[in-house]
């Protein structure tokens, strides 16, 4: 490649600058690709692996989901994470859905193959994991067509799922019209962003600690900090913990024991203000923790909701047992006006020291 002579040294500069820039933008957003592709190519042989296994004889079939409890234990104790029963499930129940695929060739050895099937997956794992949920195999063919050809977001394939955007197709007298409706109206996801996928954080064993804001990501140092510094009854267990509802991801900031009460507590922080559907996702956490997170011995979660923008705090003890439980948590715990005065001592900590290095 020659560089023309006639170009100034600024627009030399900006032409090697624009072209380094577009180099490495295409290079994150295929490496995105490529490793939601390789996921998904190893999430359809597992489940062929699988199916084959179970069709091979009928003690075989018969022993299909006793197969998929002892792969779960295995594979979790190797690789930690990804591998429950239900996602198994979910595993098998995608190669069945999707084993129509073509692979352009054969061949032997198992990464070449891989890369190979990847190229048959164009979308993201978390596409076909929404997917699965359509159960009319047309139907799941024609979102998974339009996802492709419109550019959707998961969030996007979602909505048209949720609003039987397939049906209205097929009843409409101007097919054409109803799907330039599909076009999206939001920017591809971000490299940066797509990375985070908790699927892919999931499948390559990477840890996920992050924060929506830097508001965010400073009020919870200050508040582990300060939970820590009321005394030994509190020990901390975790940050920003993942956790998985059916098909849905959710993070709780923060995770500590409580040494008296021999519980969990639960912290989650809302740059906004308290609502219903606050408390709702908290019981909803504290659900999960008191099946996947609590040890025999210990008693029930107890659930803190925390709301920076009015500087309120609530407790969730609607899961303990009895009053006296209840009861003992409040004598126990911080007062809520006591945390409540410490999420406002904090913005105005944080706050000041902004202003401090803007001047």
């Amino acid at each position: 490649m020659t560089i023309p002579t006639s170009l100034q040294p600024a627009e030399d500069y900006q032409q090697i600058h624009d072209g380094i820039i577009h180099l490495l933008d295409t290079a994150r957003t295929e490496t995105v690709r490529s490793v939601n592709a390789l996921m998904t190519a190893t999430y359809w042989e597992i489940g062929r692996r699988i199916v084959e296994f179970e069709q091979n004889g009928q003690a075989r079939a018969a022993y299909g989901s006793q197969l998929i409890e002892r792969l779960s234990v295995d594979l979790t104790q190797r690789y930690k994470r990804g591998f429950s029963s239900r996602n198994l499930w979910q595993i098998r129940t995608f190669y069945l859905y999707f084993q129509e695929v073509e692979i352009l060739q054969t061949v032997s050895a198992e990464s070449s193959f891989l890369i190979q099937l990847a190229r048959a997956f164009p979308l993201p794992w978390s596409a076909y994991v929404r997917l699965l949920s359509v159960k009319d195999a047309n139907a799941r063919q024609f979102y998974e067509k339009e996802t492709l050809r419109n550019g959707w977001s998961v969030r996007q394939l979602e909505r048209q799922i949720a609003t039987q955007f397939y049906e209205r197709t097929l009843l409409s007298h101007d097919k054409s019209a109803l799907l330039q409706q599909g076009t999206p109206t939001v920017p591809e996801l971000l490299p940066e962003q797509a990375l985070r996928d908790p699927f892919i954080l999931e499948f390559l064993n990477l840890k996920d600690e992050y924060s929506e804001s830097d508001l965010e990501e400073a009020l919870i140092n200050h508040l582990m900090d300060f939970m820590l510094e009321l005394g030994d009854d509190f020990a901390f267990i975790g940050r920003q913990r993942r956790l998985r509802i059916d098909d849905s991801w959710f993070r709780v900031d923060l995770l500590f024991f409580h040494r008296k009460l021999r519980c969990l507590l639960v912290i989650d922080l809302k740059v906004g203000k308290f609502s219903y559907a606050d408390a709702g996702q908290m019981n909803m956490y504290l659900n999960y923790a008191k099946e996947h997170w609590t040890i025999p011995g210990e008693n029930p979660p107890v659930g803190l909701i925390l709301c920076a923008e009015k500087g309120a705090a609530h407790y969730s003890l609607n899961g303990l047992p009895n009053t006296v439980m209840a009861s003992e948590c409040r004598v126990q715990l911080p007062d809520e006006k006591r945390l409540a005065d410490e999420l406002i001592r904090s913005q105005k900590a944080l706050a000041a020291r902004g202003n401090s290095l803007s001047d």
